[in-house]
């Protein structure tokens, strides 16, 4: 009998120890769920036209960890074709969308260094960053998104000759002594107004980008770049307004590149047409190319771009 006493005073002793406890257990565990999920580390998307055959791409890199340690750099590509403005835009155009507002883009396709060209930072409608000079690279991002306000790279604290970084500055390496400090202090949280003096939106630099016609003989516009190594051909023409002759998939299309002209199947995809056979096909930033299936088109058809290219329309 005494034993069953003790075990029920035992028992009775903990319950009362356990529910005076919960209430403090409850508040806790509140208060964890409570708490904001931690924040993605900033983030710097790094372009340039350096390649990677030296240390230039590591050299910026390690101007940026030594101002903020804990960025995330993205490499968007470093071999953007050398000196190529108009690359470099629309690489810009394409990859912005797919990351969020707050993220840093430092570019770095620069032809004029170390000229009159002034070293910007703009900020788009989205609320993304851009750090790079002022020669036409924002053309098409600020045409779809817009810029929300434009300062010129003044301030030397935050450049190569800042505290953390302390280096000389140079006439022909404004990547590592200009660019990649500034997009370092703005992802660490910097107050990007104090990097210099306001520009005015309409003064900034831009492409002569023309744009693709379409009149009662057929769609004229430009074949613009190369997709990568496959030697497809990328033109300004977009889907919206190729679809506006009436071509249907599978159909028999006649193009004019410059001075000759070749006839291809419009496919959805590469494998809608045999082995070696050319097609015409919208492509996943939604502008008309030209590709051949397994193949090169542009060494098939020696084409360098910029060319001019014609759909005529069809003849009923």
């Amino acid at each position: 009998m005494n034993t069953l006493l003790c075990v029920r005073g035992f028992l009775f002793s903990f319950l009362i120890v356990f529910l005076s406890a919960l209430p403090a257990s409850l508040a806790s565990a509140q208060a964890v769920a409570a708490k904001k999920p931690a924040a993605y580390p900033p983030t710097i998307v790094f372009m340039t036209d350096f390649g990677v055959v030296d240390d230039s791409v590591a050299i910026c890199r390690g101007v940026m960890y030594t101002i903020m340690p804990s960025v995330r750099i993205v490499d968007l590509s470093h071999e953007v074709t050398p000196f190529s403005i108009l690359d470099g835009a629309r690489f810009l155009f394409g990859a912005t969308p797919y990351y969020p507002a707050g993220t840093v883009f430092a570019v770095v396709i620069d032809p004029g260094v170390g000229s009159s060209r002034k070293a910007i930072v703009a900020k788009s409608k989205r609320g993304q960053y851009f750090v790079l000079p002022d020669n036409g690279l924002l053309t098409l991002v600020e045409q779809r998104d817009g810029i929300a306000a434009v300062r010129e790279i003044t301030n030397p604290d935050w450049t190569i000759l800042g505290k953390k970084t302390g280096g000389k500055l140079s006439s022909t390496f404004h990547g590592r002594d200009i660019f990649s400090p500034v997009a370092a202090h703005i992802a660490r949280g910097d107050n990007w107004l104090q990097v210099g003096p306001e520009i005015a939106v309409k003064d900034l630099v831009r492409l002569n980008v023309q744009a693709a016609t379409l009149d009662a003989k057929g769609l004229a516009g430009e074949v613009i770049a190369l997709d990568g190594p496959y030697g497809n051909l990328v033109t300004n023409i977009d889907a919206e307004q190729f679809s506006q002759l009436g071509c249907v998939l599978g159909a028999q299309v006649t193009v004019r590149l410059s001075d000759q002209e070749v006839k291809v199947t419009f496919a959805k995809t590469f494998s809608d047409v045999p082995l070696n056979q050319p097609l015409l096909y919208v492509d996943s930033r939604g502008h008309l190319a030209l590709a051949i299936n397994q193949g090169n088109f542009a060494k098939t058809y020696n084409v360098t771009p910029p060319v001019p290219i014609f759909i005529p329309r069809a003849t009923k």
